[in-house]
């Protein structure tokens, strides 16, 4: 009896071991920024599981759209910042996404994405234009 409780004790035990990954929002809104705005946001990317995680790789789904993740393994019940930068020099809407690749036994791909909208200068557009001929 005691072996088969060993047995059973063993099986739980290394079905315990792997990293979960937890984060803070699924979506970043920046709502309405102007062009030239400061573009950085933060994603908090939290460790439930019993093993360090590993972020392998973080992509933009543009060139425009830039992440910075930690390299370093986050420690179970750890948390840290991934930081995405988005170039706001183009006037439009902002609907784009990074795809996250770990090592999460819950979720070894995880798309997060960023979204808003840039609005252009109105006095540069004057400036632009030019003084009226009067």
């Amino acid at each position: 009896m005691s072996l088969a409780l060993i047995l059973f004790a063993g099986m739980s035990f290394s079905q315990v071991n792997s990293a979960e990954l937890s984060i803070d929002k699924e979506v970043h809104d920046y709502g309405t920024i102007q062009k030239g705005a400061d573009g950085d946001c933060y994603f908090t990317i939290t460790n439930t599981g019993d093993s360090p995680l590993i972020i392998s790789n973080a992509k933009g789904s543009c060139n425009c759209t830039v992440p910075s993740w930690p390299k370093e393994p986050i420690a179970p019940g750890k948390s840290a910042k991934m930081k995405v930068t988005y170039g706001t020099d183009r006037v439009g809407p902002i609907n784009k996404s990074v795809t996250i690749t770990s090592n999460a036994v819950n979720a070894p791909t995880k798309v997060v994405r960023i979204r808003g909208t840039v609005k252009g200068n109105p006095s540069m557009e004057k400036a632009k234009v030019g003084p009226k001929a009067g």
